[in-house]
């Protein structure tokens, strides 16, 4: 229910600012060791996902950088619902075209190496 609500009035709103602040706290959230449940919860969701992927596409660069880091616990979940599983096969190829030419704005060795996973985890999928 929390993650319902805050979807569709801070991750979908048509306020830059709030989607830009909603998105990055949803990561620092969702990327602290004591929320893992939640995580686990998060990463589940078609739903959300959706929303993710759809922010992945926004013009802005840092919703676009602070969505990857959402993104890639889908990406990195080993055990992906088959709806998950389901939904990145059907943009397999989309997803690897966007994230050939994505990049930070400065040198980021961590992004990059998180970046290589997420593309190696979705290059893997294999419909069942």
């Amino acid at each position: 229910m929390f993650f319902a609500e805050f979807n569709s009035k801070l991750l979908e709103s048509t306020n830059y600012i709030t989607r830009r602040q909603a998105i990055k706290l949803l990561g620092d959230i969702l990327l602290d060791r004591s929320n893992s449940a939640v995580m686990t919860k998060y990463v589940c969701s078609r739903d959300n996902l959706r929303i993710l992927m759809n922010l992945l596409r926004e013009s802005s660069k840092s919703i676009q950088i602070e969505a990857f880091h959402v993104f890639k616990l889908f990406a990195a979940n080993q055990n992906k619902p088959p709806d998950i599983v389901s939904i990145l096969l059907t943009n397999k190829s989309k997803l690897l075209r966007l994230f050939a030419d994505f990049k930070t704005e400065k040198e980021d060795e961590q992004f990059e190496a998180d970046k290589a996973q997420v593309v190696r985890e979705i290059a893997a999928l294999e419909p069942t």
